[in-house]
């Protein structure tokens, strides 16, 4: 199986380094050098997580030319729900009107979209369900602290969205590989006290240009491929430090490799079907290509998945 629609949601205001400048001790040389970042979008009070992943939901199913009611499980990543419960996957089910469908959140933090993706993968394989609606839908400015330089300049709102179903036999996800390790959670966390996100940025980026390019150097080997078959890397986008450490392990050029990070920030779970929207919207991927997705995030959490793309 493979996926047969895409779909994303970006919030209106943009916010630019200069304009972080106004509201933090920082500048835009300090934060391009050391994240590659240039410009975010922030949701407005009025619009959730929730908002963001119907709208994400609903282009996807237009772009698979499916009615809502042809879905039978709704999956969505998020680390940023509307709150502790209902689900966001619950309030996407409320709004496209699938009543009695399954419908749960898939919490993993950045790599929660390719923990979605691989748990509906699975699904799919055990032919218990046919399309899978998978969500990922991050509103992380509810969840920073604005006055702290060194998390506030990274992130960014969003929402991606594809559906998951059945495509010819030579297309479709090949591999996966899925990993956590919980002892360095600590390094990547929502403190208790005050909601808002902490990192220990050197050792998430240690974590991260040592895990991603492995995890995508054994997904390729799964495929039974090499990594010069690869056509293009869709890395999670946190940072272009980190893309370019994956990028130069497994020898792609630039064009070759998403760096939607520049103009969204750090969408989290939302950052890899951004990319991937935005990626097909411009033209860089195209049928029979082969792609590695490949994310990580808080947990510490891994997740990859290499597939040939096309219906």
């Amino acid at each position: 199986m493979g996926i047969i629609g895409v779909g994303a949601y970006l919030p209106d205001n943009i916010v630019t380094n200069r304009d972080m400048e106004n509201r933090v001790d920082t500048n835009d040389e300090w934060i391009r050098t050391r994240t590659g970042i240039e410009e975010r979008r922030i949701a407005s009070d009025q619009m959730d997580t929730s908002d963001m992943a119907i709208i994400a939901a609903k282009k996807a199913l237009l772009d698979a030319s499916l009615d809502a009611s042809d879905i039978d499980l709704i999956l969505v990543a998020t680390a940023t729900p509307d709150t502790a419960f209902p689900s966001v996957a619950c309030m996407v089910q409320e709004a496209l009107e699938v009543n009695n469908i399954p419908a749960m959140d898939v919490s993993a933090a950045c790599s929660g979209f390719v923990y979605a993706l691989i748990t509906a993968h699975q699904f799919i394989a055990a032919n218990t369900y046919k399309n899978v609606l998978i969500i990922g839908s991050e509103k992380f400015s509810k969840i920073i602290d604005w006055s702290d330089r060194n998390t506030c300049v990274l992130f960014g709102d969003g929402a991606g969205a594809v559906i998951l179903g059945e495509v010819s036999k030579e297309k479709g996800i090949l591999s996966f590989e899925l990993g956590a390790d919980g002892t360095g959670g600590k390094h990547l966390a929502v403190d208790k006290k005050t909601n808002f996100v902490g990192m220990n940025g050197r050792e998430v980026f240690k974590f991260a240009t040592r895990q991603m390019p492995e995890s995508c150097l054994n997904v390729i080997e799964k495929a039974g491929l090499k990594k010069e078959d690869v056509n293009f890397l869709i890395p999670h986008q946190a940072n272009v430090r980190i893309i370019d450490a994956a990028r130069e392990r497994l020898g792609l050029e630039k064009d070759k490799v998403s760096t939607t990070v520049i103009k969204h920030g750090n969408t989290s779970a939302a950052s890899i079907p951004l990319a991937l929207f935005t990626e097909i919207q411009n033209g860089r991927i195209n049928d029979g290509d082969v792609i590695v997705m490949v994310g990580f995030g808080g947990g510490l959490t891994w997740g990859s998945a290499c597939l040939r793309w096309g219906k």
